[in-house]
């Protein structure tokens, strides 16, 4: 299909799905208002308009932007389930983009789960996977828990939801996301929302919800009326941060002051652009990020999976590691797949040099 025909049926698409996106709840959270819905700490300048979406929608699709796309798929090491479960170690693996599958004291944990082909509302356009996911997730084991960092399409997908629904022992969700999730099938009493500090504990893991900048929204209309946040998941062995999705902002620095140090930092690192600096960090605010929140080891993602942005695809993973070495920083750049020890961190390959660009 065209691409001049396919951004303004999305555009459609996401109008069709704002509007039979369930109904407003009034929330008691001091950063909701009844007018405005949910907002960030600090006031940003990031407000929607239609003309802003038709704007930055058209660039996207119809302008041309070098090297956005690898010309072919990239490199993944295939997760066997066989060997998955004889892991000892408390291990992570980067399925694409934030999607990651944490091994912690032998639990299952995955965050932002997406492994549908293409983010986006519709299955026949929109961006389309870099690559294909590095396991058979039909047979993936019992998954102790689901992390969720915001609504957008990219980091909660419908297919994959249905594919866990009843899989999962619980879903960490942001206030207002569990109806998304009741809606594809997964009962009630295994979905926790949060609000920012709210903590969650099972057995010996503690989950938290903590402060992200950025905003939310499945559609045209329904922009702010889910939270979004970061993650702290400490099993009483490790501590790790998960940004989700956000702008480099003060709140890095309280969340380290309030549970740093932390054994393993998963930042953001890509999709960044000028147009949206406030709600997505370039790599150099993802490396003072996690040296706000006193990282030992920094594992980068929203990256080599889908064309987010009009940056180089590559650069956010050149960017952040060349910071890294400059800083004397840990920062682990796995190929998807490739298992990183938590307790052994280390330098990868950098294994994106080695694929070819877009013609």
């Amino acid at each position: 299909m065209s691409k001049r025909f396919v951004w303004p049926i999305i555009f459609m698409a996401s109008a069709v799905v704002a509007c039979a996106n369930q109904a407003e709840k009034q929330w008691q959270s001091d950063h909701f208002d009844v007018d405005k819905g949910f907002f960030n700490q600090a006031q940003i300048d990031h407000e929607f308009s239609l003309g802003r979406f038709f704007t930055i929608t058209k660039r996207f699709f119809l302008d041309d932007q070098p090297n956005t796309e690898p010309f072919n798929r990239i490199p993944v090491q295939p997760i066997s389930m066989q060997a998955l479960q004889g892991v000892k170690e408390d291990v992570v693996y980067r399925l694409g983009h934030s999607s990651i599958l944490m091994k912690l004291s032998g639990k299952y944990i995955l965050t932002d789960p997406m492994f549908s082909d293409r983010a986006s509302p519709v299955q026949w356009a929109g961006p389309e996977r870099f690559h294909p996911v590095p396991l058979d997730t039909q047979q993936m084991p019992e998954i102790f828990a689901v992390v969720i960092s915001h609504d957008h399409y990219d980091h909660l997908d419908q297919g994959t939801i249905e594919l866990f629904a009843n899989k999962v022992k619980h879903f960490l969700v942001p206030l207002g996301v569990g109806a998304y999730l009741q809606d594809w099938g997964v009962p009630q009493e295994n979905i926790h929302e949060m609000d920012w500090w709210q903590s969650q504990q099972f057995g010996d893991f503690t989950f938290t919800s903590t402060p992200s900048q950025h905003f939310s929204g499945r559609g045209l209309f329904n922009r702010n009326s889910t939270l979004w946040s970061s993650w702290v998941i400490d099993s009483s062995v490790q501590r790790i941060f998960f940004s989700g999705d956000s702008g480099y902002f003060d709140g890095f620095k309280t969340i380290g002051e309030k549970f740093g140090p932390f054994d393993l930092t998963i930042m953001e690192n890509g999709a960044y652009n000028p147009d949206w600096a406030q709600v997505h960090m370039f790599p150099a605010e993802t490396v003072q990020a996690h040296e706000d929140l006193k990282g030992k080891a920094m594992l980068p993602v929203h990256n080599g999976t889908f064309k987010l942005s009009f940056h180089p695809w590559k650069d956010p993973l050149e960017q952040v590691t060349q910071l890294g070495e400059e800083k004397g920083l840990l920062v682990q750049t796995p190929m998807m797949g490739e298992q990183v020890k938590v307790n052994a961190p280390k330098w990868y390959e950098k294994w994106w040099r080695n694929v070819a660009d877009d013609e």
